[in-house]
């Protein structure tokens, strides 16, 4: 007697009619309706695994409060919490194939978790999968629910569990410059203003700036993220809860806050909440903003590492690769490059975000796909470009310190340091005399008359350079003319 073969496929159905689904796919009609209909990227929401755990965790929580409410049996409520939960845990993530740009507002994605997370469940249950009339994606996953509370919500917790990632590399990244002003703190360098030589300053408090504005940054990413805390469960279509029952939105956001351990509210008008974006564009904005001071840091790094013979050769960045296919020996400062280039996109990401919230009309904004998928790319490729950029560069940072000597020892810039002591226009006047003749700044003060030896040499004291001791003296005026020639 012959066995007959499992079956390839199963048939779905939806308002547009019937299609052969994979037998072994949990995803159903709606998601192969979308996969079809948008190949846009060729990525899949998949790659942002903290926006499906989000989608899960939102899952489970209207399963818990339905079930609270009376509006959904226990047995279905709990196959349902039990099937998110495996979600969140990481489970059948290579079934989100939705990509990650598509039409309708989100709706695509809304479903492709309502289908995964029933399957999973029909599964639990020992059901085959497809079997909706027991439990149904729609009837009962997303019971209480709209794609328009349940899409901005998932992208909130999503972006808010993403960026402690972000913010945990960003402060392991601020800590390494930290730790190499620590080890960069006796070495004099000329100071640069408008790429010009200015005054000294130690290389260590050069990488101290760089840690401060890092830290800057984690406090304006941590302010702004709070504005995700504010979601619409309830809130359903366009805010007016239809469909849900009275007490589902206080029940859902309780859940939702035990689940996600966020400190989560609902908006006081879900109307507004449900059509507005601006909070994505303010957070958004922050990430462009750390963006850009990281861009302006590596461009710094690539300065002062220039050369090594012809440019200012200050610092050593670890070499990495070889840097020409024609030149030997070349070594170029691949990692900030890479950094730069994150920016960049972050840059364009944030106008895109801008656009999109812009765009939004009347009671629903259609675009937040394109807005999640911005913010979340951005914070990935700023994530893995922090981390680059402090394994593979900072941390092998190290200071060309002869060469650092030397230049302050022949900078005239030193000679600010004096003017409280011998006035501006005696020091103009000396610091153009050793532009012309080369001679060392000291020197010329002492042959001057202006002040001893003993008295040059404490005030051009690395400590007295470079700010750590301050001078608080009367000023005599000493004019030009007064100056021994």
């Amino acid at each position: 007697m012959a066995i007959d073969a499992p079956a390839l496929t199963r048939t779905e159905t939806d308002s547009i009619g019937s299609m052969e689904i994979p037998a072994d796919a949990y995803w159903g009609v709606h998601t192969a309706r979308a996969a079809a209909n948008f190949p846009i990227t060729k990525r899949p929401i998949s790659v942002y695994p903290d926006l499906i755990r989000a989608l899960a965790m939102v899952k489970q929580a209207s399963a818990r409060a339905n079930k609270e409410i009376g509006v959904l049996d226990a047995e279905r409520a709990d196959l349902i919490d039990r099937a998110a939960q495996k979600v969140i845990d990481g489970e059948f993530h290579d079934q989100f194939v939705v990509g990650v740009i598509q039409g309708g507002a989100g709706t695509s994605t809304n479903m492709n978790a309502n289908e995964v997370i029933t399957n999973v469940a029909l599964e639990l249950a020992g059901r085959e999968k497809g079997d909706y009339g027991f439990l149904s994606p729609i009837d009962h996953t997303n019971r209480s629910q709209s794609t328009n509370d349940v899409y901005p919500t998932a992208i909130k917790i999503g972006l808010s569990l993403t960026l402690r990632e972000l913010l945990e590399e960003l402060d392991l990244l601020r800590l390494s410059f930290l730790g190499k002003s620590r080890e960069f703190h006796d070495i004099l360098k000329v100071g640069r203003t408008q790429l010009q030589d200015a005054v000294p300053m130690t290389l260590g408090q050069e990488f101290h700036g760089f840690a401060t504005t890092l830290g800057e940054d984690y406090s304006r990413l941590t302010e702004n993220a709070s504005l995700m805390f504010e979601i619409n469960m309830g809130a359903t279509a366009i805010g007016t809860g239809i469909t849900t029952h009275p007490n589902y939105s206080r029940a859902v956001l309780r859940h939702l806050r035990e689940i996600s351990g966020l400190d989560l509210q609902t908006a006081t008008d879900l109307v507004e909440s449900t059509s507005d974006t601006g909070s994505f564009m303010s957070f958004s904005s922050s990430l462009k903003r750390n963006a850009i001071k990281l861009s302006k840091i590596c461009n710094d790094l690539r300065l002062l590492s220039s050369g090594p013979q012809a440019g200012l050769g200050e610092i050593n960045l670890p070499a990495m690769q070889a840097g020409s296919s024609i030149m030997p020996g070349k070594v170029n400062p691949v990692i900030p490059e890479v950094v730069n280039q994150v920016a960049f996109a972050v840059v364009g990401s944030d106008m895109t975000v801008t656009m999109a919230v812009e765009a939004g009309q009347l009671q629903l904004n259609a675009f937040e796909p394109v807005i999640a998928h911005s913010i979340f790319q951005s914070i990935t490729w700023m994530r893995q470009a922090m981390w680059t950029l402090r394994v593979n560069c900072v941390d092998g940072i190290t200071a060309n310190r002869d060469r650092l000597g030397a230049m302050v020892g022949s900078s005239v810039g030193v000679i600010t340091a004096l003017t409280p002591f011998i006035g501006y226009a005696a020091s103009a006047a000396l610091a153009k005399t050793a532009l012309l003749t080369n001679r060392n700044v000291a020197d010329l003060v002492v042959e001057a008359g202006l002040m001893s030896r003993e008295e040059v040499t404490k005030q051009l004291a690395p400590a007295r350079l470079s700010g750590l001791e301050t001078i608080t003296a009367a000023i005599p005026v000493i004019a030009a003319e007064d100056i021994i020639e």
